[in-house]
């Protein structure tokens, strides 16, 4: 099938956890998120649905280090090209592309400054059925350690536009575009924010932040952040019980960049 999502286009999550079982009580209370556990073929993965459409999966954590995360997957046309380019610009192959159950072809690696990532180049799946809206992904962000080199190694990569725009209190953000659309953002890690690894950040959607927030808390999260107004909308990020960093969002309609 035709990749319904252009090339350097985050077009799926998942979750690695060290407790799958708690993952699915937390965001299924948080999100009201059923699982589809998708056999023994597939090596313990599940699949969130949202009203019945597919939103996010979910597996063990592989990689005791890292721990619990979720993982963005950005659409591509050839794995084994964009393995190329990782490597010819300063990236690590993690797990080189690989088949998923006819579904399509899959590979994970790290960028120049640490942050993982991964790629989906689909066959029989392409990716979100639902996205921007409550209980689903609406934006993917990366938080690095160096911005500038960052916009090189994902533009060579994945042939992607870079813009920067200038945002509140003399900030710079920079926009990674798809066919001169915004599909996900970068900013430089403030160093009054602490110790932080470069890391690709999830964003969900929610009718209300503050309930969400208070909600996340209750269900055996621990804030990171609590919610706080910007132009985009008012946010919050938390760690779930299981240590995974996520942030939710209620979009601000009037905004765009």
């Amino acid at each position: 099938m035709a990749a319904t999502y252009e090339q350097g286009t985050p077009s799926w999550v998942d979750l690695g956890s060290t407790d799958v079982e708690g993952s699915v009580a937390f965001y299924g209370r948080l999100f009201g998120w059923t699982d589809e556990d998708l056999g023994p073929d597939a090596g313990g993965y599940r699949m969130f649905r949202k009203d019945g459409k597919q939103v996010a999966g979910l597996g063990p954590a592989t990689d005791v280090a890292r721990g619990s995360a979720w993982t963005t997957y950005f659409a591509a046309n050839d794995a084994e090209d964009i393995m190329a380019k990782v490597a010819e610009h300063g990236g690590t192959v993690v797990v080189p592309p690989m088949d998923v159950m006819g579904q399509g072809r899959m590979a994970v690696f790290t960028d120049p400054e640490g942050a993982f990532f991964s790629v989906w180049q689909p066959l029989a799946f392409a990716g979100f059925e639902l996205a921007n809206e409550p209980g689903s992904v609406t934006w993917n962000e990366l938080m690095t350690s160096d911005v500038d080199a960052a916009k090189v190694f994902y533009r060579e990569v994945f042939g992607v536009g870079m813009r920067d725009v200038s945002m509140a209190e003399g900030m710079t953000y920079t926009l990674l575009e798809a066919e001169g659309r915004p599909v996900a953002g970068a900013l430089p890690i403030d160093a009054a924010w602490g110790p932080m690894p470069s890391h690709w950040s999830v964003y969900f959607a929610v009718d209300d932040c503050d309930a969400a927030y208070a909600k996340a808390l209750e269900l055996g999260a621990t804030k990171v952040m609590p919610p706080e107004d910007s132009a985009a909308g008012r946010f919050a990020i938390l760690k779930d019980p299981q240590g995974a960093t996520f942030s939710v969002i209620r979009n601000n309609p009037d905004f765009s960049i």
